[in-house]
């Protein structure tokens, strides 16, 4: 790997590594924005063992490395510093092409959790009013 130094207004080294990606996003979707498939951001993937044909290159190959279990698509953003809905372009790919599954969150039910959930929201709520 080579190591360009560009400088910044300020005169300090600037390293690739610092610069960040190189390579705006739209081109790494071939400029798509919509997803073939529908994906939450925490829609659970994982890589299927299958050697994918059609997609390839350094994208895909990072995103099936991270998807050795099951991984959220937020994650995989996380990871890839890309914008969430790159990475979506880029897993619905995946799925088209049988390289991973995904799965989509479990709903949550309007059982005593959620009770629970809005006490607390009140709770929380309650005491920031204090504070002010």
């Amino acid at each position: 790997m080579t190591v360009r130094r560009l400088r910044r207004q300020g005169g300090e080294p600037w390293y690739d590594d610092a610069a960040g990606r190189l390579v705006r996003p739209y081109t790494i979707s071939n400029g798509r924005t919509r997803p073939t498939a529908h994906f939450d951001l925490l829609t659970m993937v994982m890589a299927t063992g299958r050697r994918p044909v059609s997609c390839q290159g350094p994208d895909y190959a990072q995103v099936l490395g991270l998807c050795g279990g099951p991984v959220s698509v937020a994650e995989i953003a996380a990871h890839l510093r890309l914008p969430a809905v790159v990475t979506k372009v880029l897993l619905a790919d995946l799925v088209d092409c049988g390289a991973i599954t995904a799965r989509a969150p479990a709903a949550v039910s309007a059982g005593p959790a959620s009770r629970t959930d809005r006490a607390l929201l009140e709770a929380v709520l309650n005491g920031l009013r204090k504070r002010l």
